[in-house]
C-alpha cells in the first residue's frame, strides 16, 4: 500500500472485535471515584438514570408510618419548602448512586425540627479515637463541620445508611460500581454511533492512486487532505460528490461483522446495568428479556425484590436512629402496597 494512503486513512483498515473497537473509541474510561461515578451513572447514561429514578420514585411513594405523631409530621413534612416524598426520593437516589446516604436532624430546644439531606460526596467519616465514637465531617465551600454522637444519650444528628460492602467497615458499595464496566461499554457505544452518524452514517474509504508510481507529492497530499477535511467531512457535507483527478479512485470500505456487532454489545451492557440496579429489563423496554410472561409480572417482581426490601430496610434503620430522640417505644413501619383489581399486591 502506498505510504500516503496509510497516512490518509489513519490505519482504519485494521479489524478488531466489537469490544476492542468500543473501548478504543471511547473518549475516556470511567473514573471510579464517587463524584465521577455518580455523574457517569446518572447524568450521562439514560439506562442508569431511568433505573435510579424508577427505584427512588417507587420507594418514596411508600409512606413511613411512625407511632409518634410528632415524628410522623416531621417525616411527612421534613422542611418548610420540601415534602417528605421529595426528600426520601433524593435519599434513595443518593443511596443507589453512592452506596451511602446521609440525613441530618436540625434541632431546636432539644427537639428535632427539620430533616436535611447531606451529599455523600461531601461526607467523610472519621474513625473513633480513644473511646470516642466516630465523627461525621461535612465539607462545604464555607469550611468543614463535625458531628458526633452524644456519649450519654446516644443521640446523633446524622443518619447514615449504607449498602453492603464486603471490603469496607464504614462506607457502603454503590451498585454502579459493579456495573462500571457496562457503563463504560454503553457510553462508548453511543460515542461510536454518534461518530458514525457525523460521517454521513457510512464507513470510511480510501483514495487509490492509479498513476505510474502510485505516489503523490507532498504538495498534492496536503491539498487533497485539506479538500477532504473542508469539503467532505462532517454531517453538513453528507452526500456531497467527490471530484477526483490525476488518476485517483475512491474505494469505500465496509465495516466487518465484528465491528457492526457493537449494537449487540451495547444492548447487553444496558441489560447488565439494569440487572445491577435491580430493575427488570422488560420495564425499561429493553429487547431480549423472556423471563417474565408479561409486563405486569415484571412490575410485581420489581416491587417485591427491589422496592420492598429497600423501604423496609430504611424504616428499620430510621427506627434505630430516632429512638434516642423519641423513646424506645418508637416504631416505624411502611405503608402497605396498593392492592390491584385482582386482589394481588
Amino acid at each position: 500500500m502506498p505510504r500516503w494512503i496509510d497516512r490518509l486513512i489513519g490505519r482504519e483498515m485494521k479489524t478488531s472485535t466489537a469490544l476492542a473497537v468500543l473501548t478504543a473509541h471511547s473518549s475516556s474510561a470511567l473514573t471510579r471515584d464517587m463524584p465521577s461515578l455518580m455523574r457517569a451513572g446518572y447524568e450521562q447514561n439514560a439506562i442508569a438514570h431511568r433505573c435510579v429514578r424508577l427505584i427512588a420514585e417507587s420507594a418514596a411513594s411508600r409512606r413511613f408510618i411512625a407511632s409518634d405523631p410528632v415524628l410522623q409530621a416531621l417525616i411527612d413534612a421534613p422542611g418548610a419548602d420540601r415534602s417528605g416524598v421529595e426528600l426520601w426520593e433524593a435519599f434513595y437516589g443518593y443511596l443507589l448512586l453512592a452506596g451511602n446516604a446521609y440525613a441530618e436532624l436540625q434541632v431546636l430546644d432539644e427537639a428535632p425540627r427539620e430533616i436535611l439531606l447531606l451529599r455523600p460526596d461531601r461526607m467523610r467519616i472519621r474513625p473513633p479515637i480513644k473511646g470516642r465514637s466516630a465523627q461525621y465531617e461535612f465539607a462545604t465551600s464555607g469550611g468543614r463541620r463535625l458531628v458526633s454522637r452524644d456519649p450519654v444519650s446516644g443521640r446523633c444528628r446524622v443518619f447514615h445508611m449504607r449498602l453492603f460492602h464486603p471490603g469496607d467497615d464504614v462506607y457502603g458499595f454503590s451498585p454502579l460500581g459493579a456495573a462500571a464496566a457496562a457503563l463504560d461499554l454503553h457510553g462508548a457505544g453511543a460515542d461510536w454511533a454518534r461518530s458514525l452518524l457525523a460521517n454521513a452514517a457510512r464507513p470510511s474509504g480510501a483514495l487509490i492512486v492509479s498513476g505510474e508510481d502510485g505516489r503523490l507529492s507532498e504538495e498534492q497530499f496536503e491539498r487533497l487532505r485539506r479538500q477532504m477535511t473542508d469539503l467532505h467531512a462532517g454531517p453538513g457535507n453528507a452526500g456531497r460528490p467527490l471530484l477526483l483527478e490525476g488518476g485517483l479512485e475512491w474505494k469505500p470500505m465496509a465495516l466487518s461483522p465484528a465491528e457492526m456487532d457493537f449494537t449487540t454489545a451495547r444492548r447487553e451492557a444496558a441489560r447488565e446495568i439494569a440487572l445491577a440496579l435491580g430493575v427488570p429489563p422488560l420495564i425499561l423496554g429493553l429487547p431480549g428479556d423472556n423471563t417474565y410472561a408479561n409486563y405486569k409480572e415484571a412490575n410485581r417482581a420489581f416491587e417485591v425484590q427491589t422496592v420492598e426490601p429497600l423501604v423496609r430496610k430504611t424504616a428499620a434503620a430510621l427506627q434505630v436512629w430516632l429512638r434516642p430522640w423519641f423513646g424506645e417505644a418508637l416504631s416505624i413501619d411502611v405503608e402497605p402496597r396498593p392492592v390491584d383489581r385482582e386482589g394481588a399486591v
